[in-house]
This record gives structure tokens, sequence and C-alpha cells, in this order.
């Protein structure tokens, strides 16, 4: 019996300064604050959806090192059950992320270390992890012949897949028939399709698109406009359900997909799974960070109970 999200990602260390302006080359200044947390896109979506009800396992590779402890830290406090290999010879992965003070403008560096030298092989030796879950979830983070790989194995064991495009990298054409769910932002969608996304009509256009490369469903994220679930039989715009002042947008993308992943699994209905993922979201962003932000099952019930939704 087929259970539970497994995930493919990357994790990395978010290490945030903050500070009047970047340095010129051979100049140091002081800056006005600092943090450090988890990140990386997949294992943000693999703690979104642990907290949100998933039985998750998050498949990637890490460093012998303090940043690998706060990886799994982060799975034994979320309960995700880490399918991870760590390696002595590579560091965990980082994120050098630069925030002005003034304006909230950033410049971020990311190098994704162990998680970068995921290959086939590795795809492979979780076969079982993959095959036995009911959902599987990647994304362009890790290089993208594994994502492929891991999406060809999951679909022929029909498992559901989705797929989150992001960053907005090429990525073979192969992948688009594997995938059940298409979930990109609107930014990613529109350099994919190769034209922006102003109305809820372009969006509809750019689902047509992904539906003609063989996906099934495009889900394609919205901002504070929510999100548009796109089928062949049926075009649902879900509206973005809101919970507080929005403070921090980084980690909506990852909440929705593990939001939404976690309640597939769960056996809810896609278009409302796609409302418990813009209420995980709509969470999210009224707190800092990413990977902490994550809200807990009860909280999304309760938010979506308060908007006339079981």
């Amino acid at each position: 019996m087929k259970s539970g999200v497994s995930i493919l990602g990357i994790f990395v260390a978010d290490t945030a300064y903050v500070a009047k302006r970047m340095p010129a080359v051979g100049e140091t200044i002081t800056g006005s604050g600092f943090s450090v947390g988890p990140g990386g896109k997949g294992s943000n979506q693999a703690v979104a959806a642990a907290r949100a009800g998933g039985k998750v396992s998050f498949i990637s590779k890490i460093g012998r090192d303090t940043f690998g402890e706060m990886a799994l830290k982060t799975y034994a406090e979320a309960g995700v059950t880490p399918k991870i290999v760590q390696m002595d010879n590579m560091p965990t992965g980082a994120a050098f992320i630069y925030v002005n003070e003034t304006n909230g403008d950033n410049a971020i560096i990311v190098y994704p270390g162990a998680a970068g030298t995921i290959v086939i092989a590795d795809v492979e030796a979780t076969r079982d992890t993959i095959e036995q879950s009911a959902v599987f979830v990647t994304q362009l983070e890790q290089p993208a012949d594994a994502a492929l790989r891991a999406l060809e194995i999951a679909h022929a064991a029909g498992v559901t897949t989705v797929f989150n495009p992001a960053p907005a990298e090429p990525f073979p054409d192969a992948i688009y028939p594997l995938c059940d769910y298409i979930v990109p932002n609107e930014t990613e969608a529109a350099a994919i399709v190769g034209f922006p996304l102003e109305t809820l009509e372009d969006a509809k256009r750019a689902g047509d698109v992904f539906l003609s490369k063989g996906v099934k469903a495009a889900l394609i994220t919205l901002g504070g406009r929510g999100v548009l679930y796109h089928t062949a039989a049926e075009s649902v715009h879900v509206p973005a359900l809101s919970s507080g002042p929005v403070i921090d947008t980084t980690g909506a993308g990852d909440a929705f997909v593990g939001g939404f992943s976690a309640a597939l699994s769960n056996g809810m209905r896609p278009v409302d799974a796609a409302r418990f993922g813009c209420a995980t979201a709509g969470i999210a962003v009224t707190r800092r960070g990413t990977a902490p932000a994550m809200p807990q099952l009860s909280e999304i019930e309760t938010l979506l109970g308060g908007n006339g939704a079981a």
C-alpha cells in the first residue's frame, strides 16, 4: 500500500547578512543583522509537508559538518525521515543572502555542496522509497538528470508526481509527460512559455501550453492572487488565503508545494488540496524564514475552517 510523500531535493544553510549596501571588492563594512537557518527548496517542502500532516521522506546528500547537523536536527524536529547520504569530502550546501536594511532588496549566492553531486545512481539507491510513496516531489536545485530519473521511477510505479520547475533552469522535455502536476510560480511559468502572466487568462494560456507538452495538470502559483488549477477538463482559480500581515514571502512557494503534496497523499481531491496548499502558504508568509515558518496541521485546518472550507 503506497503512502506518504517522498521528496528529492537539496538542503542548504541560509546565512543572511543585513547591511546598508554590498561591500566593494577589498572592502569590509559593518552589518546590522545576521541569521542562519535551514533552507533549500526540497528541504523546505519536506518540512512543510510533514508539519501539514504528511508522512515524509527526504532524499538528498549533505556533508558531515555543522550545517549537516542542522539539517538532521531540522528533520528530527519536523518528523521528516531522512534518506540522506553524508559525504566526508564535500561540505553541506550553503547560501549567502545579502539583505538591504533600507528597502529589503537581496542578492544571493547558492552553493549546493554535497547535494550538487546527486547523480542517477543516488536516485536508483532510493528507488524503494520513491515507489512506496503515494506522492513524489522534486525541483531543479539538484541536477536535472537526477530529477528526470526519479520522476521516471515514480511514474512507472504509479506514484502521483509533482514537479516544481524551480529555479527556472532549462530541463529536458522528457520531464513533462511524467508530471501529474507541474507547479511553477508565475515568473517560472513565464520563463518556460515565453510570455508574461499578467492576467488569469494569461495563466490559463500558460496552462494550455503545459498540457500540450504532456502534463496532466498545471498548478500555477500567482502570489497574492492565489493559484490556478488547470486541466483539460477544468480550470479553477483558487484564491489566496490570508491569516495576517505578510512579512516574508521567501518560502511561500515551498509552503504551497509541501501543503498540496501532503493533502494529496492523504486522499484529498486536487482542488481541495490546492486550497489546503494556499492556506499553508497564507500562514507561512506571516512569519520570517523558510522552514521555520511552515505551519502545523492544526493551524492550517483552523484557517480553512474560518474560510468556509473543509
